[in-house]
């Protein structure tokens, strides 16, 4: 492969030349083509993290708790371990309610403050703390069974989303 010269794009590094976009490692270069196709591929992962994050997981947490309140609760390690990764779901959750209320109290955040930061990094640990005790719980009947960590993985969508959009 040749290179071709180009402008180099200032706030990603890629250059732009007639036919392809150049890495800025100057070694490969990819068709136009196929930079859109990527494009496309990141907006389309981000829109179903989206959907997972702001939609699903809300639905999930709120049938979780009526499923919790309204069927019997078992004394076994599943269903213990399933309502400690609801739990840290809903703590999670209550974490994202948390900086969205504040930022929009406040005016919001700076770019890539180390409050938001902090608050991102422990959302994310309180949602994979979900999803893994949650799928402890998965191996026995009880009312959380699944709700753990499907509410797990919808936080942590929810938090990468919130750690792009820095």
């Amino acid at each position: 492969m040749t290179k071709q010269p180009g402008k180099i794009h200032r706030r990603c590094g890629l250059r732009y030349p007639g036919i392809c976009v150049q890495l800025p490692c100057h070694a490969h270069t990819i068709p136009k083509a196929r930079a859109e196709l990527v494009s496309t591929t990141v907006q389309v992962i981000i829109v179903i993290l989206a959907v997972i994050g702001y939609l699903a997981s809300p639905v999930a947490l709120v049938w979780g708790w009526i499923r919790w309140i309204n069927l019997p609760k078992l004394r076994t390690v599943s269903s213990i371990l399933s309502f400690a990764g609801f739990i840290l779901a809903t703590a999670s959750a209550l974490l994202g309610i948390f900086i969205i209320v504040h930022a929009q109290t406040t005016g919001g955040y700076p770019f890539y403050d180390p409050r938001a930061m902090r608050i991102y990094a422990l959302g994310t640990l309180l949602a994979l703390g979900g999803i893994i005790l949650g799928i402890g719980g998965i191996w026995r009947p009880s009312s959380l069974r699944w709700h753990a960590p499907v509410s797990g993985l919808g936080m942590l969508a929810f938090w990468i989303l919130a750690a792009e959009g820095e």
